[in-house]
């Protein structure tokens, strides 16, 4: 579940929603203004968005390292970048 609350009033029930997030398994998302600004998860959540980031990043260099490509030395490199 996916709550919204404003940063002000999060301030004020900071360690509900913190029991609530922990122990509750809900989610907050911080406003401003109406505006999303940060969202509070579990770490059982967390973990989950970092597992399948880290696998996406897993597909996308085997699609890279499977991609023709030509290689440029190292001193050429760091001319493009003004190193």
């Amino acid at each position: 579940m996916l709550n919204k609350i404003s940063a002000a009033d999060a301030r004020k029930k900071f360690a509900n929603i913190i029991n609530r997030v922990a122990y509750g398994k809900e989610s907050f998302v911080l406003t401003r203004r109406g505006k999303a600004l940060a969202a509070i998860v579990s770490m059982e959540d967390l973990k989950l968005l970092k597992g399948i980031e880290e696998q996406l990043d897993i597909e996308d260099a085997r699609k890279a390292r499977n991609e023709p490509a030509e290689s440029i030395s190292w001193e050429k490199l760091r001319e493009q970048l003004e190193l």
